[in-house]
């Protein structure tokens, strides 16, 4: 393998500043996602929103279904009401029925309007049509025209895009870097100059013992739902200041599941693959506080085509070490 494509450096002292800069994803805020269910069985008749991404208003159609249960439940209504009319001397309570039916189609959600309208018409529609309890974009439509579905079957899952989490990974080795009472700042290499701020208000108490990396959440607002579920983002939150410290540039550091490693020069043209603990980073630098020491000359440019090749040639063990 020719060098001329590996650089070396010699791992010396470096301002790195407080600012910690984690990548991190546009995700749905859970707490703003609606499901719609079906009250009761039947056959879904027609759909009003057919793909994934339709945003549905409060109170759209959203459905229609033909239910034996829900159908006989209506009958029953329009006929106590027009047996009141009828025998509205007799001895039967006919307004303690008609409240009991119209609490059935109440409970089963049809809405005061649409009971109300029941009369009015010469015979009751076999369909009935639900609409939207909420606003959202459709995230997932989970039955299909012709389709039965169960009573509490999912219809559709609707997604409030007005505010959104930045999900960021955070090495365990940075976790005590991190001021969790500090503003985050949130920016996104497809949108230039767009910052927002938001506070970490979620850690995932749990750490991943394969990755060792850490979860934290921030929630920013999203007004005209320009930004979207899925894309990338930089999570900046202040650190406890790390002033000056061992540092190397960004591309020396190779990370894995296992954690951050290095490739240190040990002789001519021989190289060892060393674990390190990083701390804080910027755009350039990371922070190194523990694994090497002042002196050391560690390959910053070609990490990764070491590493590449050393895997080629001897296995997916770079932790031997590896003459070039």
């Amino acid at each position: 393998m020719q060098l001329g494509n590996i650089k070396l450096d010699t791992i010396r002292n470096g301002f790195i500043g407080n600012q910690l800069v984690l990548t991190g994803t546009l995700n749905f805020d859970q707490t703003k996602i609606n499901a719609v269910s079906a009250r009761l069985s039947g056959r879904i008749e027609k759909l009003y929103f057919k793909k994934i991404g339709d945003y549905v208003s409060k109170g759209a159609p959203l459905y229609e279904i033909y239910s034996e249960e829900l159908n006989n439940a209506k009958q029953e209504y329009v006929a106590a009401i027009e047996k009141k009319q009828l025998l509205d001397n007799s001895l039967i309570d006919f307004d303690r029925l008609i409240q009991s039916a119209k609490n059935k189609l109440l409970l089963w959600g049809m809405s005061e309007v649409q009971i109300s309208q029941l009369p009015k018409g010469q015979k009751v529609s076999p369909t009935t049509t639900f609409y939207s309890t909420a606003n959202g974009y459709i995230t997932s439509l989970d039955i299909t025209e012709g389709g039965y579905v169960s009573e509490g079957g999912s219809i559709v899952r609707l997604a409030d895009l007005s505010a959104l989490w930045a999900e960021a990974q955070l090495y365990s080795s940075q976790r005590s870097y991190i001021d969790p009472k500090a503003i985050a700042v949130v920016s996104f290499p497809d949108i230039s100059g767009k910052l927002i701020k938001g506070k970490m208000d979620f850690e995932n108490p749990e750490l991943s013992p394969d990755s060792r990396i850490n979860l934290i959440r921030v929630s920013i607002p999203n007004p005209g739902n320009q930004l979207k579920p899925g894309m990338s983002a930089y999570v900046t939150v202040k650190s406890q200041a790390a002033g000056s410290s061992l540092s190397l540039p960004a591309d020396a550091v190779l990370r894995d599941s296992k954690g951050a490693s290095v490739w240190i020069k040990t002789g001519k043209n021989t190289f060892r693959n060393k674990m390190v603990t990083i701390g804080v980073e910027n755009d350039q630098r990371i922070q190194i506080t523990s694994g090497l020491q002042s002196g050391d000359v560690v390959v910053t440019s070609g990490a990764y085509l070491i590493n590449s090749e050393y895997i080629f040639k001897k296995g997916s063990d770079p932790m031997a070490g590896m003459k070039m």
